[in-house]
């Protein structure tokens, strides 16, 4: 029987590395540092991505970067810049501040609110993150409230207690922004 857990947590904790280890997608609210090689003037340390994902850049205007990775970002700009310069773009582009990745803890827990989240966070870790779920909680009906990319939703069952007790582990996911727990 322990044969059994020590598989099923090391199966459970394998899939979590998995997903974490995908690279990070750029949110709204998020700010971006773009260096361009040799062209200062169009370098710019510090750009937020706005509500609708995008962000202003000199000469390219427009350039889509929310659920972007910061690779799939700097060859756009890259591809961009290429009718304008007379090298090759050697562009850069890093985060300089994660503040779009957030999830929202609501309900009965001590600190309601919404978290930034800068690293892979499950359940469990937003819930402590919130102080804990209170006494009067539901622990059987907490719900992750998630949207889709077409902006459908859907509720995800979370059960506190199993999970606490060491069962359905598989239950404690990894949360993505935009994120609801819902804690009855």
């Amino acid at each position: 029987m322990k044969v059994l857990i020590c598989l099923m947590l090391s199966a459970a904790a394998a899939a979590a590395l998995a997903r974490a280890a995908d690279p990070y997608q750029i949110n709204p609210g998020d700010i971006l540092s773009v260096h361009i090689w040799n062209e200062e003037t169009l370098s710019r340390p510090e750009i937020l991505v706005r509500p609708d994902g995008y962000i202003s850049t000199p000469i390219l205007g427009e350039v889509a970067a929310g659920g972007r990775t910061i690779e799939q970002i700097s060859s756009a700009i890259a591809e961009g810049l290429k009718a304008y310069l007379r090298d090759e773009p050697v562009v850069t582009v890093s985060v300089a501040a994660i503040n779009g990745n957030t999830v929202y803890v609501v309900g009965k827990v001590n600190r309601p609110g919404q978290y930034v989240i800068r690293a892979a966070t499950d359940v469990t870790q937003a819930l402590a993150m919130a102080g804990g779920i209170t006494t009067f909680a539901d622990e059987n009906a907490i719900k992750i409230l998630r949207r889709d990319s077409q902006g459908e939703q859907r509720a995800i069952t979370f059960r506190y207690n199993k999970v606490k007790d060491g069962e359905r582990l598989s239950d404690n996911i990894l949360l993505q922004s935009g994120d609801v727990v819902l804690v009855p």
